[in-house]
Formats: structure tokens, sequence, C-alpha cells
């Protein structure tokens, strides 16, 4: 095979500029009096599981993109990441926010797996969460991630999956090969 058909690699800033575009296009048309920027995260550097950037939306009409759980924001995040075609591998690394939402969500899933392991701890019993989407069982799954007392798996299907939150002693042993 000769260099001109081998595979081209992106870098993640390789996806910003298309970002960019498609956004200002989608506002325009879509008529949302909305800006928006995209900056790199200000995150820890030893946190790998935070977004290397952000994009963060403002402007009048940012509370229609945080109505029903940011449905909007969410669905606005996955259109444009698949439409300039961002590689699996870096849709956790661009988050799209609006007024903080984003991360005080992360707070609170963080908060409410911590209050379920200890529930789990207490009774001995599992603990189903609420349906959520892929980012926020991925945030449930690292808050408790460490904890030697409880195992966090994921059930169902689609838009019905949800983490379960288990005793660590209650799995079965891992099969012997």
């Amino acid at each position: 095979m000769d260099s001109d058909h081998l595979p081209v690699e992106h870098s993640l800033q390789d996806y910003l500029p298309r970002i960019e575009s498609l956004l200002q296009a989608l506002i325009q048309h879509a008529r949302f009096a909305l800006a928006f920027s995209i900056q790199k995260s200000a995150s820890a550097p030893d946190d790998s599981e935070a977004p290397e950037y952000v994009v963060n939306f403002s402007g009048p009409d940012a509370d229609l993109l945080l109505e029903k759980n940011a449905a909007l924001l969410n669905a606005i995040e996955y259109v444009v990441l698949k439409a300039v075609r961002v590689e699996e591998d870096y849709f956790g690394k661009v988050s799209f926010d609006c007024q903080d939402w984003r991360q005080l969500r992360n707070e609170e899933l963080r908060l409410t797996a911590q209050m379920a392991a200890e529930r789990v701890i207490d009774t001995g019993d599992p603990f189903t969460l609420s349906p959520m989407s892929p980012r926020e069982r991925r945030v449930i799954h690292l808050a408790l991630k460490g904890h030697s007392q409880v195992l966090t798996k994921s059930e169902g299907m689609g838009a019905e999956r949800k983490v379960v939150i288990v005793p660590a002693n209650s799995l079965p042993p891992p099969a012997r090969h």
C-alpha cells in the first residue's frame, strides 16, 4: 500500500476548526441567540478522564440547552462530534457545557454514587440507578472504581441502560480456563 492510501491520523486539535464552523452554521440556521467558545480545559493535569477541550455556550437561549436534563445540549454535542467525524477515542475529550451544567451534573452523579455505595454496604442489597447516558454512567463507574466494598455494572439496552451497584463479594469469581 502506498503512502497516498494510508489512513490519516488526526490530533484532537485538527477537529476544532470543523467543530467551530459547524456550530456557527447550526446556531445561525436554527436562529438560536447563542454564543460559544472553545477553550482548553482547566482540569488537573493528572485527571486523565477530564475533557481536553470544553465548548461553552452562553446567551439568551442558553436555558433552552439545559431543559429536560440538558437534552438539547447533549444532542448538539453528539450530532456535532459525529458530523465532523471525531474519532471515538476523542469523544470524551471534547465536552459541551452551558452555565457549568456538565460540571455540576458530574458532581451530583459522584455524590449519588457515593450515597448509593453506602446504602449497598449498609443493606447488602444491589442498588439500581435511573437510566443514564453513556457519559453519565461512566462518571458513576469511575467514581466507584477504587471502592473496595462495591462494584458497578451496566444493565439494559439503549436509553434504558443503567448502572447497578452491588456488594463486591456478591459477584461470582471469574471463570478459570
